[in-house]
């Protein structure tokens, strides 16, 4: 059994964030339906330009639509809309990302679709919400981290904000948020059996993310700044350091206890008081010993490889990670163990590889039941289960309305 299993999903979204959105549920057992444009061209790994069989390899590793069926439809014409309508009808949940004021042109939005189905979770990833002065304007990840407050605190104080990869806003803050949201509103339906909006906002996600580090800000002002503070590497017992191989080592030793394993294993005992304390939350190392205690522990780091540091670090109970590449990462034992990196059957390619399922049930467990689809591949099928002949479906494809 899968936890979300008998859940019906209409994936509408164009771009990764709800496309990832999706695929968490679907991985949890959701029967998620992508519906297409047609000609869309998306960030997607099926290039509609490739050779059939190349796209269906590319799409074969392109994990964000595993465990998803695909169906291409103009929802732009009235037959199209049509055909919407009665999947909504038999749905449970609709996740969409098109800027606000979108769905409803096309007349497929929640007030739409909840008069047909009252029962449907409607699930809108959007910018900025669907409210609000800034509720229409354009953007991406790194307006959305500006906005909210994330980027001016990553980098270094000497210089300007480093744009991280879209984690923050596009993953976390609106697709991590959206599939949180969706299970609350499947939760609740089953109390009041009643079917509700889910408004996600990438803004507000990256906000919320942000909550532990602005309660200084609510009590008395404080705020971080860019580089500054015990969590930025500012201070030398939590950083990243250069090895013998050119490549990088983290420590983390922010206990006292853990900085005073290092201190030892290192035979540097006199640096030992200098630990975390609450005022290192707030301002930058001041005095020549903390510099004193980065230039040593960069020139001890530089005397052995990474990866015997790793061993040693470990091994006296020191926070230690290695700075990986890809292709390190999904070599890790760790990561090997935790299933991270997978297996699965292609009829023509074989096993591929893609990322695991992060969630372990015990009793419900994820699990990827289909690889990626080709774009339509199942509008027959689909339109098949909703009562269409295939003299309608013939004449559906004659006029554009699917593919």
């Amino acid at each position: 059994m899968l936890a979300l299993e008998g859940v019906k999903i209409l994936d509408l979204s164009m771009l990764v964030p709800g496309a990832f959105c999706a695929m968490l549920l679907g991985d949890l057992g959701a029967d998620v339906l992508k519906i297409e444009a047609p000609g869309a061209n998306e960030f997607r790994g099926s290039s509609r330009a490739l050779p059939k069989e190349e796209q269906r390899k590319a799409a074969a590793y392109y994990a964000l639509d595993r465990n998803k069926k695909s169906m291409v439809v103009n929802l732009k014409s009235e037959a199209g809309r049509e055909i919407f309508y009665r999947l909504s009808q038999r749905a449970d949940v609709i996740v969409e990302g098109f800027r606000p004021g979108v769905v409803k042109r096309l007349k497929i939005d929640y007030e739409t679709i909840s008069k047909l189905n009252p029962r449907i979770i409607y699930c809108s990833l959007s910018g900025y919400g669907q409210d609000g002065p800034y509720h229409a304007f354009p953007g991406h990840d790194v307006n959305y981290i500006a906005m909210a407050g994330v980027l001016g605190l990553i980098g270094s104080s000497e210089r300007p904000p480093v744009i991280p990869l879209n984690l923050v806003a596009d993953f976390a803050g609106a697709a991590l948020y959206g599939a949180l949201g969706i299970s609350v509103a499947l939760v609740a339906r089953n109390k009041t059996d009643k079917g509700q909006y889910v408004d996600v906002a990438y803004m507000d996600g990256a906000i919320a993310l942000m909550t532990w580090f602005n309660c200084g800000y609510f009590f008395d002002g404080s705020m971080l700044k860019r580089g500054e503070s015990w969590l930025h590497g500012a201070y030398p017992y939590y950083g990243v350091y250069e090895t013998k191989d050119g490549k990088y080592i983290t420590i983390g030793c922010l206990e006292p206890h853990f900085w005073e394993n290092l201190c030892r294993f290192l035979g540097k005992e006199e640096y030992i008081p200098y630990q975390f304390a609450l005022e290192h939350t707030f301002h930058k190392p001041e005095g020549e010993k903390w510099d004193e205690i980065r230039s040593s522990l960069k020139q001890i780091f530089l005397t052995k490889t990474r990866d015997e540091w790793f061993e040693l670090l470990i091994r006296n109970d020191v926070p230690a990670g290695k700075v990986y590449t890809p292709d390190e990462v999904f070599g890790d034992p760790q990561v090997l163990h935790r299933q991270m990196v997978i297996e699965v059957e292609h009829p023509t390619l074989g096993k591929i590889k893609q990322v695991g399922i992060a969630p372990k049930l015990s009793g419900t467990p994820g699990k990827v039941r289909s690889l990626p689809p080709l774009p339509g591949e199942h509008t027959d099928e689909v339109l098949q289960g909703l009562g269409y002949e295939q003299e309608e479906i013939k004449n559906l494809r004659q006029e554009g309305v699917v593919y």
